[in-house]
C-alpha cells in the first residue's frame, strides 16, 4: 500500500514557520558557493522559499528552483523580486523533473532526499538523472543517521546505494543542517554528499 504524501503546502501556511525554513541559505551551500561550485545552469530541487537558489543566482548562476508547495514558490518569487535577482521558480514535483524540459550542470538538494521512502528515493534519483547532464554534479544535504529524532535518518550507505547506478559518489562529509529552534536545538547532524552523474 502506498504511503500518503505530506501536505507540504500546509507547512508553509501554518502559523509556525517550517522547521527548515530558516530565512537564509544553509551554511553548507554558502561554502559551496564561496568555492565557486554553484555555477552554470543550477536546479534547486525542493527549493522551499528559495534561499539556496537565490544564493546561487547572486553568484551568477542561471537558476531554476522547484517545489511542490505553491505557497513556498510564491514566497521565493517575492524574495527574488525584492532582491533584484532573476530565478525561475516553478511549482513542480521533484519526482518528475523531466517534465521541466531542462538540462542543468548542477543540482542542489537541501533536505529533499531524506523525506522520501525507499520507492520514492529510486524515483527521485531517476528524476535527477533526467535533468542533470553527463558529468554534472548533485550536492545533496540530508539529515543523517547520527541524529536521534526527526524524519527518516539516512546513512552514508543509504546514499551510496541510492546512487549506485549511473552515478559516482565522490564524497560524503559529516556536517550540520540548520533548523528553526526545536527544544533549544538549532543544528542537526547531516551529510553533505557530492555525487556526479556518469
Amino acid at each position: 500500500m502506498e504511503q500518503a504524501r505530506p501536505d507540504w503546502d500546509a507547512t508553509y501556511t501554518a502559523y509556525t514557520p517550517a522547521q527548515w525554513d530558516i530565512g537564509r541559505p544553509q551554511p553548507a551551500f554558502v561554502r559551496l558557493a564561496d568555492e565557486g561550485r554553484l555555477t552554470g545552469r543550477v536546479l534547486d530541487a525542493g527549493c522551499g522559499t528559495g534561499e539556496n537558489a537565490l544564493l546561487a543566482a547572486s553568484r551568477g548562476a542561471d537558476v531554476t528552483g522547484i517545489d511542490v508547495a505553491p505557497t513556498a514558490i510564491a514566497r521565493a518569487r517575492a524574495k527574488a523580486c525584492d532582491r533584484g535577482l532573476t530565478v525561475r521558480f516553478e511549482v513542480a514535483d521533484a519526482l518528475d523533473l523531466g517534465c521541466l524540459g531542462l538540462t542543468v550542470d548542477t543540482v542542489i538538494d537541501s533536505g529533499a532526499f531524506h523525506v522520501f521512502g525507499d520507492d520514492d528515493r529510486a524515483r527521485y534519483v531517476a528524476s535527477l538523472a533526467a535533468v542533470l547532464r553527463s558529468a554534472g554534479v548533485c550536492y545533496l544535504l540530508c539529515f543523517s543517521d547520527r541524529r536521534s529524532w526527526g524524519p527518516r535518518r539516512v546513512s552514508a550507505d543509504d546514499l551510496r546505494a541510492a546512487f549506485s547506478d549511473g552515478w559516482a559518489v565522490e564524497s560524503i562529509t559529516a556536517c550540520t543542517f540548520e533548523i528553526n529552534p526545536v527544544d533549544g536545538t538549532t543544528r542537526v547532524q547531516a551529510w553533505l554528499a557530492t555525487i556526479r552523474r556518469y
